[in-house]
């Protein structure tokens, strides 16, 4: 299970797997509660590196950044490191 700090989003944390490549039981701490489970739900069992492609640089308003970004952000950092 990685775990991932937050970088200005309302959620705080993200945890998840990667299972063979494949995106798993992702969860989120705070944040938009609805919206995170339904992205939690649509990624389950995706590639991590589309998840990356179709996530990575979604804003949220005038944030440079979103819940989805983050979760893109921290699936490349775990992949960086080998899962």
């Amino acid at each position: 299970m990685h775990e991932y700090k937050t970088k200005g989003t309302c959620s705080s944390k993200i945890a998840f797997d990667i299972e063979d490549g494949k995106v798993k039981n992702v969860s989120f701490c705070g944040g938009c509660n609805g919206n995170l489970k339904a992205i939690s739900k649509l990624v389950e069992g995706m590639e991590a590196t589309e998840v990356i492609r179709l996530l990575k640089g979604n804003t949220c308003g005038m944030k440079n950044t979103s819940c989805a970004d983050q979760l893109a952000r921290a699936l490349e950092g775990a992949l960086e490191e080998g899962n």
